[in-house]
C-alpha cells in the first residue's frame, strides 16, 4: 500500500497545485478580459481539460483514494491510518465531490452560453465568483489531503502495513 499511498499524495499535490494556479491567477486574468473573451478562454480550456494526462491524476488518485479508504478502515489500528483515512475523506469529498456538484454544473452551463449574449456576460460574472469559490475550497482540500497522505507515509514503521 506504500505505493497507492505515495502516488495519493503526489496526485493530491498535483491537482493542489493545478487548483492553486486557477485559483491565484488564471481565473483573476479571465476577469480582467472582456467578458466575451473570457468567456471563450474558459469555454476552451474546459474542453482541453478532459484528457489522459489529466484524468489519470484526477480519477486515478480518486480511485486510489476509495482503495486506501478501505484499507485504513481495515488496518485502524497501524500509525498513519487515521490520516491516510484523512486525506481519503479530504480528496475524495473536498475535491471530487466538489468538483461533480459544484464546478461542472457551472462549466456545462458556461458551456451553453453565447460568449457575446447578455446572458453570457450576466452568467460570467456569476461564474468568476462562484466557481473560483468553489475551487478554493478543491484548492485546500487536495493540498490537506497530499500532508494527510505525507504524514500517512511518514507515520510508518518497519514492518507496518500501511
Amino acid at each position: 500500500m506504500f505505493s497507492l499511498t505515495l502516488f495519493s499524495a503526489l496526485g493530491s499535490g498535483l491537482m493542489a497545485g493545478v487548483f492553486f494556479a486557477f485559483s491565484a491567477f488564471v481565473m483573476k486574468a479571465f476577469a480582467r478580459l472582456p467578458a466575451a473573451q473570457g468567456i471563450l478562454a474558459m469555454q476552451s480550456i474546459n474542453v482541453a481539460v478532459i484528457n489522459t494526462f489529466f484524468l489519470l491524476v484526477f480519477l486515478g488518485t480518486a480511485a486510489s483514494c476509495g482503495i486506501l479508504a478501505v484499507f485504513s478502515l481495515l488496518r485502524w489500528r497501524y500509525p498513519g491510518a487515521g490520516y491516510l483515512l484523512a486525506g481519503c475523506l479530504l480528496y475524495l469529498v473536498g475535491t471530487l465531490v466538489v468538483t461533480i456538484v459544484f464546478n461542472v454544473p457551472r462549466n456545462n452551463a458556461l458551456a451553453a452560453v453565447d460568449p457575446a449574449s447578455t446572458d453570457g456576460v450576466r452568467l460570467w460574472a456569476d461564474y468568476l465568483a462562484s466557481w473560483t469559490a468553489w475551487n478554493h475550497v478543491r484548492t485546500a482540500a487536495a493540498l490537506a489531503a497530499s500532508a494527510a497522505f505525507t504524514i500517512a507515509l511518514c507515520s510508518r514503521r518497519a514492518g507496518d502495513a500501511l
